[in-house]
């Protein structure tokens, strides 16, 4: 279960706005998460005498209401916890259920269906001694008061929605520059795969991936195998990034895009389209350049950089690039590579998931972070590096303290390789790129899974790649091996 609690809004920070009756805190909701909550229940806390809002909890809507009454239970306790460690436990809460009508349904036939789930949020509030001061239905364009026995005000039947960007909070999150990222379901969509023909073309591009690299990485003698895949890895994912900021560059033979100038840093040649402050992201527009960006990579590339990834070195060292126009093209690239992780791949998308998550909150984007975030744990939710920044994402931590931690050991580690190119290192600096390359952000590992001998390290041999480490005979159905820590 993965529930993003304590997450915090730019509107609460530049100024203050007071929110009448539940017509307003319906309209609200998009504004204080940064996207539209399809599909989710929603707590918001409240403190102080006027309500001032707090953290948050959001989970997608279980299906099956056996598990409402846990789910609740779950929700009300995050919330409280996340508001005891940061010193204020909330004095009320207010619980949005936001659903779509299932073919046949009406907006009042959704709202009386999640009835009881309401009455279940409410009883898990009570019993921590925090009321419920709002619950709202949210559904069909409609917004329902599950609290209000008032039909003047919450009839029956619902009450429309205001149309978009005419309310008062509207204008403030434009004032502030607040930014709605679409709904929930379009942002997903971008970091999942999409169907179609070329789904097969990619998995048998992962298949020979793995059977080539996992090997490799394994068996290597004295490490070196393992240390040409990560630079190969690195260099590849580095040509792309260029690619990215340079589509009409040429590309080379092995499928590798040109170098920018020697003037700087590249300017991106695709116009990143501004997020305008208080109105919605067209899905339009974001499906064609994701489409444009997929063009850039081949099922070949795509493969070699998903299962090069598995490698938790890798991994961190790529987590590198988070700023300026590295960390732009990167999040488009990790994108492009968690759409990739097609089935029986779909575990090994939770690394490029946690470096689109890291990426975008390095950057200043806290929505898609904690979704990104949280599609990683759900395909892996043992996965510690998602794990360990979605809770100082959603505990509302500053990322530059990390950043910060990256860009000292990518200095140390350029320095110690400029002073000792010893013969260990010398596969590794005849790959690399010039001093400056980033360093290896340590992370808790996990012990290794299998039995008899140990994989490497950091390693994640997924995949359909061998029988056994070291063979070269692919085994379909994408089971992974052994693997440690992430």
């Amino acid at each position: 279960m993965n529930a993003n609690h304590h997450e915090s809004s730019g509107l609460s920070r530049t100024q203050q706005i007071t929110l009448r009756g539940p017509a307003e805190l319906a309209d609200a909701l998009p504004f204080v998460l940064g996207f539209h909550p399809t599909d989710s229940v929603v707590l918001v806390a409240l403190h102080g005498e006027h309500g001032r809002f707090g953290g948050r909890v959001r989970l997608g809507i279980p299906r099956s209401p056996r598990e409402w009454a846990s789910t609740a239970d779950h929700l009300a306790e995050c919330l409280v916890e996340g508001g005891a460690r940061t010193g204020s436990r909330p004095d009320g809460i207010v619980v949005f259920l936001c659903q779509d009508p299932e073919p046949g349904e009406t907006g009042r036939t959704v709202m009386e269906r999640l009835r009881p789930f309401a009455q279940r949020l409410r009883t898990a509030c009570g019993a921590l001694d925090i009321p419920v001061y709002e619950a709202l239905c949210i559904t069909d364009g409609l917004y329902f008061s599950y609290c209000c026995p008032d039909q003047r005000c919450c009839p029956p039947d619902g009450t429309p929605l205001a149309l978009s960007g005419t309310s008062v909070m509207a204008a403030a999150a434009t004032y502030a520059g607040v930014q709605v990222r679409g709904s929930l379901r379009d942002m997903e969509a971008r970091l999942k795969p999409r169907g179609g023909a070329g789904d097969e073309e990619q998995r048998a591009a992962l298949d020979a991936a793995a059977a080539s690299i996992v090997p490799r990485i394994l068996e290597g003698a004295e490490a070196q195998g393992r240390e040409e895949v990560r630079e190969a890895t690195l260099r590849l994912a580095r040509e792309i990034l260029r690619r990215f900021v340079n589509p009409k560059s040429p590309k080379s033979p092995n499928g590798l895009g040109g170098r920018p100038g020697a003037a700087g840093a590249p300017s991106t040649a695709r116009p990143v389209r501004p997020l305008v402050p208080g109105r919605a992201v067209d899905a339009t527009t974001t499906a064609a350049d994701d489409a444009a960006d997929d063009a850039l990579i081949t099922t070949d590339e795509a493969a070699a950089l998903v299962i090069g990834l598995q490698d938790r070195v890798t991994r961190d060292r790529a987590a590198e690039w988070m700023e300026g126009w590295e960390g732009t093209a990167a999040l488009r690239l990790w994108r492009v590579l968690a759409r990739r992780c097609v089935t029986p791949y779909q575990e090994h998308a939770a690394a490029p998931l946690t470096l689109a998550g890291w990426t975008a909150w390095s950057t200043g984007d806290e929505p898609t972070a904690r979704v990104a975030l949280g599609l990683a744990l759900d395909a892996d939710p043992e996965y510690v590096f998602a794990r360990l920044l979605h809770q100082a994402c959603n505990e509302g931590l500053n990322p530059e303290s990390l950043r910060s931690c990256l860009r000292s050991e990518r200095d140390a580690r350029a320095a110690s390789e400029q002073k000792d190119p010893s013969p260990s290192r010398r596969v590794r600096m005849r790959a690399t790129r010039r001093p400056g390359t980033p360093p290896t952000l340590k992370k808790p590992g996990r012990p290794t899974g299998g039995t008899g001998r140990r994989a490497t390290a950091g390693v994640r041999p997924g995949g359909p790649a061998t029988g056994r480490p070291g063979s070269g005979t692919p085994r379909h159905g994408g089971q992974r091996g052994s693997r440690s820590g992430r």
